[in-house]
């Protein structure tokens, strides 16, 4: 099940019918599981583990070294869940110390050619990126989260669970659950109402997200106003919109999880020089 002219090292771990086709890669402290389909010319770096029933299609580079200027060869990884399909030229990179350490991917999404995954960011479950879908470092990606063909985002940005990015946006704030967000910048521009149909949602609930999207963004007042106002019941999916949307504008730009971070500079305070 391993073509003569494949590299796999002695320290990776290797589970039943494998496949691990010609100029393939399995570097040092690597792992695929049981099933997992390497086709041609695909890389799996070190220290990132595969779970079971993933497909690499050519020229895929699985757990590559972290593009960041701070990454000196620290031991970070890659885990990578089940059934996850990696179309051609695919690359996702491992994590970096001061991100945790390790980038993780959920299982059975799809990710379809050229499509970057940067350092410690974190992807759910049964997600479709389109060609050319590009994450920056730390990005954190929700469950059944839909995104369209060349769109680009910035470091720290969330996408929430079931939300549709529509194809070339440039997205540099967070993307609220269950909305369609579009255009340079990306702004949410309607409820995804076929996505949150194929996932289960109730018409009682999609009927209440399309109220509160009406309150929150065709209000003529601020969103951090509207948001503070609007209500939903507890559990709710528009509670969850609710909750991920206070986070989103109370953060310092727009990314919640950048209020986190603990390797920037501290901001100037008013008045200071230099």
């Amino acid at each position: 099940m391993i073509h003569p002219s494949a590299h796999v090292d002695p320290t990776a771990e290797i589970g039943v019918d494998v496949q691990i086709g010609p100029g393939c890669v399995c570097l040092a402290g690597s792992r695929l599981g049981d099933r997992s389909r390497l086709i041609a010319n695909a890389v799996v770096g070190r220290n990132s583990r595969l779970g079971t029933d993933n497909v690499l299609h050519p020229g895929a580079v699985i757990g590559g070294d972290p593009q960041d200027l701070s990454y000196r060869g620290e031991e970070t990884c890659l885990e990578v869940g089940h059934g996850n399909t990696f179309r051609e030229g695919v690359t996702v990179s491992r994590g970096t110390v001061k991100g945790g350490g390790t980038t993780v991917l959920g299982d059975k999404n799809l990710l379809m050619a050229c499509v970057h995954i940067g350092h410690d960011c974190h992807i759910g479950n049964g997600t479709i990126l389109a060609n050319n879908v590009l994450f920056a470092g730390h990005t954190h990606v929700g469950d059944s989260a839909v995104v369209a063909g060349a769109a680009a985002f910035h470091h720290f940005v969330r996408v929430g669970r079931m939300a549709y990015v529509g194809g070339m946006s440039r997205v540099v704030h967070d993307v609220p659950p269950g909305l369609k967000v579009a255009g340079d910048p990306g702004r949410p521009r309607q409820v995804n109402v076929v996505g949150l149909q194929r996932n289960g949602v109730s018409d009682e609930e999609i009927a209440h997200m399309r109220l509160l999207f009406r309150e929150l963004f065709r209000s003529p007042e601020p969103l951090k106003l509207a948001a503070g106002a609007a209500t939903a019941p507890p559990g709710s999916f528009g509670d969850e919109l609710l909750v991920f949307v206070r986070q989103w504008v109370g953060s310092e730009k727009g990314r919640y999880l950048e209020d986190f971070r603990t390797d920037r500079p501290a901001r100037k305070v008013s008045g200071e020089g230099g």
